[in-house]
């Protein structure tokens, strides 16, 4: 599995590159930042109180985008990765980790309308923790865990702001490449369990989740005004094999300010809601086990504001 999600990301940076070389034909367009925000407090007997810390958030965006008469092929990579210290004789505390990557061909039907064929891939680069709990024992990681997804169906494009991707016929496999997590039955795969003829005989939990369904992505990148723009993605799955009627979603938005030509703000938030993700009651002193109680599934939410440094690649 790591092969094969070493290969998407060398086919984004193969695209990439031959974007660039072909730049003379405008078939491909690119167009990315890379950015960073950082934050730093510091308090010398200070009277009311406060603790040292320094905050940081890198990000990298890029797109390669091609087209010619009636064909299409859209590349989009998004990654951040942020940390807070308060001390640094004890280990950072995470405060944002992502790694997107879609691809999506797309063949003219009318005006408005293309059909489509998406390749989706979502993960993380380090490990998770329920810092509320501990900063020792981790619950998620690289690839656990990691999403892919492929649909076919029909895109709708009314304009350069706007688009609707739905995919009626769609495989999505949700990977969970670690041994204690897969156990425990993580992020919807299949736990692992006693053999109910033979008490001594343990089943392992599987690695991976295999789900058939319906996708629908909507998106929305809008200027607001001069220097403001907003942008939205919403991810809606439905599983045909397993109570349709439970919707996944995955909702992420932006508000974004450019104070100058490289200095900027942006204020983000990120919504996901997922039956099948449950949540645990982790005992500090042995982390995730087989035995750890089910609280079940939540809504998940995340917001993050911050100032920094933006350069157009």
């Amino acid at each position: 599995m790591k092969k094969v999600i070493f290969t998407l990301m060398m086919a984004a940076l193969v695209s990439a590159s031959f974007a660039q070389e072909s730049a003379k034909t405008k078939t491909w367009t690119t167009k990315g930042t890379v950015g960073l925000n950082i934050s730093q407090s510091s308090f010398t007997n200070w009277a009311a109180g406060g603790q040292n810390s320094l905050n940081w958030i890198g990000t990298l965006d890029y797109q390669a985008n091609y087209a010619k008469d009636n064909f299409k092929w859209d590349n989009t990579l998004s990654t951040s990765l942020g940390y807070s210290y308060f001390n640094f004789k004890d280990k950072p505390i995470k405060t944002d980790d992502k790694i997107e990557l879609t691809s999506l061909a797309g063949l003219k039907a009318t005006e408005k309308l293309n059909y489509s064929l998406e390749l989706a891939y979502r993960s993380q680069f380090a490990n998770g923790f329920d810092y509320e709990v501990d900063s020792t024992h981790r619950i998620s990681k690289f690839l656990a865990p990691g999403y892919i997804t492929l649909g076919v169906g029909v895109e709708w494009v009314p304009n350069k702001y706007f688009s609707v991707n739905f995919a009626p016929v769609t495989g999505r496999v949700t990977i969970v490449n670690d041994s204690l997590l897969a156990q425990i039955g993580a992020f919807g795969v299949k736990a692992g369990y006693f053999n109910p003829n033979d008490s001594t005989e343990w089943i392992p939990g599987k690695h991976a989740r295999y789900e058939f369904g319906a996708r629908l992505v909507a998106k929305l990148d809008v200027p607001i005004a001069e220097n403001i723009s907003f942008n939205s993605k919403l991810e809606l799955f439905s599983n045909y094999l397993d109570h349709p009627l439970r919707i996944d979603v995955d909702w992420q938005n932006q508000l974004l300010l450019k104070i100058n030509s490289w200095l900027n703000c942006s204020i983000a938030t990120h919504l996901i809601y997922d039956y099948d993700v449950p949540f645990y009651n982790i005992d500090p002193a042995t982390g995730l086990s087989s035995t750890t109680p089910i609280e079940g599934s939540k809504v998940q939410f995340k917001e993050v504001l911050s100032l920094g440094v933006m350069f157009n690649i």
